[in-house]
């Protein structure tokens, strides 16, 4: 090998090694970046997360509407029993409790649906059957229709002037606690 390509070789390896490395300033300049990303972040994560656990209070509501719905067509009556319906919806959860109410509200027989929350940073939601009569043609037949609701009163969790009674109780087909109509 030629002498001069041997000192090339020789240079560019000890400029190597010198490259190699990172300085202390712009390692703490990454870390700071980093955090400051993780900072901003990390909140809109963990509200994500919780509109994931919210899911399951909204889709339990939803299937307790549906089921009510299929039970009174084929019983011609609503039933306070998350077990009789057959979903296999448990009574309670990680992030919720179930329960159903039945009764009547006006002439119509009504279902009541809770799913209350067991954490604080999540929201109630609350559904209901009911049948109501149509005409159609000049006969009147019997139907249900469902609601399904957030509610955005008191977490039962903040204290006793809202247990579970107050959070969601229907009144003439409309709920009295302050609640959003999310859909039929």
């Amino acid at each position: 090998m030629k002498t001069e390509l041997k000192v090339k070789f020789l240079q560019h390896l000890n400029e190597k090694k010198r490259e190699g490395g990172f300085t202390l300033i712009e390692l703490l300049v990454v870390v700071i970046i980093i955090g400051i990303l993780a900072a901003v972040a990390l909140p809109s994560l963990l509200s994500q997360a919780n509109k994931g656990k919210q899911v399951e209070a909204r889709n339990n509501i939803g299937a307790l509407n549906r089921a009510q719905q299929a039970f009174h067509l084929d019983r011609q009556a609503f039933t306070s029993s998350i077990g009789e319906l057959g979903m296999g919806i448990a009574t309670q959860t990680t992030n919720y409790r179930y329960e159903i109410a039945t009764g009547a509200a006006g002439a119509s027989s009504v279902a009541l649906h809770r799913g209350i929350t067991i954490k604080k940073a999540l929201k109630s939601y609350g559904g209901y059957t009911y049948t109501t009569d149509v005409t159609s043609g000049g006969v009147t037949e019997a139907a249900t229709q469902a609601k399904l609701w957030e509610i955005k009163a008191p977490n039962p969790n903040d204290g006793p002037q809202a247990t579970a009674t107050t959070v969601f109780v229907v009144t003439n087909l409309a709920p009295t606690a302050d609640a959003t109509q999310l859909g039929n």
